[in-house]
């Protein structure tokens, strides 16, 4: 039977505890300097009332010990914390001054929860410091939930091959909820580390307190959002310090698993950082990337020289493969190859155990070895091969889990993409748009959705499709896939 009692507990705290975060960007308001954005602070006033009335009424009325979660239990507490977390994130900015309807408020919260980074939202430059605030608060507790959801919720419910970092947690088989605190709140604190080290890094090479505050929220979360329409471009002169590369570090570290950063510091287990396989083969894809993107690029930033043309190619390979979204140009300028090279990256992502979306890196690290194995054995049909990953042999178990992901995957993404067009987009914005959803990247193709665009002229349909595709990506698509299936009610 299923137990409903802390499905409504969980999320009813979850909510209660997003609506006094929403005091933060409320006070903002009330301090700043003009009048017009001062008045704002009511539209967060009236968001943390109906958060914290309804969400602590439903943690209160389920309120009482729980020794164990079980799986169909975690997959609901997963999916309905979530949205309803979207739902309630959404209210103060359908109310507040950036002149957006509930459906764009919607969008751009789950935009933000599920570090999409896809903004409906216009002139940003002016838009109220709460509203600001909001959008990178959203990302940055997307962040660190998706990092405890990789180690304490998808090992258990053995989503897409997550039961390969079970020993980088805890035992998960049946509960998840024994050390769960303990850990989390390691991670937590480690991701707090980071974000203001982020910020210090940021102001001391000139970026404003304010907009070093919000990019470091959003780079270490691998979001995206910035505080102005130009994105990272607006703060970027030639001669100017490199704020780029700082972000670059940043949006690379947020894509590593926090988890062997937390063994590193508990058990001092440094040399993970250098010798585990997903860090190592994220850096070389990283790399590898880069270089293709520099030589392609080296004739459009010849007159600016070498170091430039790195920069330029470092910078937007490591936003685009991690999911982040951050712009300092308008690589559709580059040429078709420059479109098509980024597009294809998009879906890669960063190591599992991160903020950064995509397949993830140690997906495709199973599928290799997987080839590699059933090349092997055609070569030699009477032969013993093993794939490993981490030198730890693989169980069929793990193959399915992956290969599973990868047809759900791509499947989402093409229905998705027909859906859209079918919306009245045209073929670039579909496809894109579809891609930039599911991978949780933030900018798509072309001129509308494109670098220098946004989502704001997208149909209300279209963006309540693209706000599903968020979910399921970054929920990694059988986390609400179980939940929708009648056998899920059943029994």
């Amino acid at each position: 039977m299923l137990n409903l009692r802390p499905v409504f507990l969980v999320t009813g705290a979850l909510v209660a505890a997003l609506g006094i975060a929403m005091l933060i960007p409320m006070l903002t308001d009330l301090a700043a300097s003009d009048s017009v954005h001062r008045a704002d602070w009511s539209s967060f006033a009236v968001g943390a009332a109906a958060a914290i009335f309804i969400g602590g009424g439903a943690a209160a009325a389920s309120w009482g010990r729980i020794d164990s979660i079980g799986v169909r239990e975690g997959f609901l507490i997963t999916g309905a914390s979530w949205l309803a977390l979207v739902i309630f994130g959404a209210i103060p900015l359908a109310l507040g001054g950036l002149n957006i309807d509930y459906v764009d408020a919607f969008f751009e919260a789950m935009s933000g929860l599920t570090t999409t980074g896809s903004t409906i939202v216009t002139n940003l430059d002016d838009a109220p410091p709460g509203a600001l605030l909001w959008r990178s608060m959203l990302q940055w507790f997307g962040g660190v939930g998706i990092i405890i959801m990789a180690f304490a919720v998808l090992p258990a419910l053995k989503v897409g091959g997550m039961q390969l970092f079970k020993n980088e947690a805890w035992d998960t088989s049946e509960k998840f909820i024994a050390n769960a605190a303990n850990y989390s709140l390691g991670l937590s604190g480690i991701y707090v580390f980071f974000t203001a080290l982020c910020f210090l890094c940021l102001w001391a090479f000139g970026m404003p307190a304010w907009d070093a505050l919000n990019h470091a929220m959003t780079s270490i979360a691998t979001g995206g959002f910035s505080t102005r329409d130009a994105s990272i471009g607006a703060f970027l002169t030639i001669g100017h310090a490199p704020l780029d590369l700082v972000l670059t570090a940043f949006m690379i570290i947020g894509s590593l698993p926090f988890g062997i950063f937390l063994a590193a510091i508990l058990r001092g287990a440094w040399t993970r950082l250098f010798s585990d396989s997903q860090i190592q083969f994220f850096i070389a894809i990283v790399a590898i990337l880069t270089i293709i993107v520099m030589i392609e690029i080296a004739d459009v930033y010849a007159h600016l020289g070498l170091f430039t043309a790195f920069r330029m190619a470092v910078f937007n390979v490591v936003s685009i493969l991690t999911g982040t979204g951050y712009a300092t140009t308008d690589y559709d300028s580059w040429g078709a190859f420059a479109v098509a090279f980024f597009f294809c990256i998009m879906f890669v992502g960063g190591c599992a155990g991160s903020t950064s979306c995509g397949m993830k890196v140690f997906r495709l690290q199973v599928a290799f070895s997987a080839l590699l194995v059933y090349a092997k054995r055609l070569a030699h049909p009477n032969g013993v091969f093993v794939a490993r990953y981490n030198h730890r042999p693989l169980t069929n178990d793990v193959f399915v889990s992956v290969l599973s992901f990868f047809f759900v995957y791509f499947a989402t993404f093409a229905t998705l993409a027909v859906i859209l067009a079918g919306l009245g987009l045209d073929t670039l914005t579909a496809i894109s748009s579809a891609g930039t959803a599911i991978a949780n990247v933030g900018p798509g193709l072309g001129p509308i959705v494109g670098p220098s665009g946004n989502f704001s002229s997208l149909p209300d349909a279209a963006k309540l499709a693209m706000s599903a595709g968020m979910l399921l990506g970054r929920l990694e698509f059988f986390t609400i896939l179980v939940i929708l299936s009648p056998a899920f009610w059943r029994g």
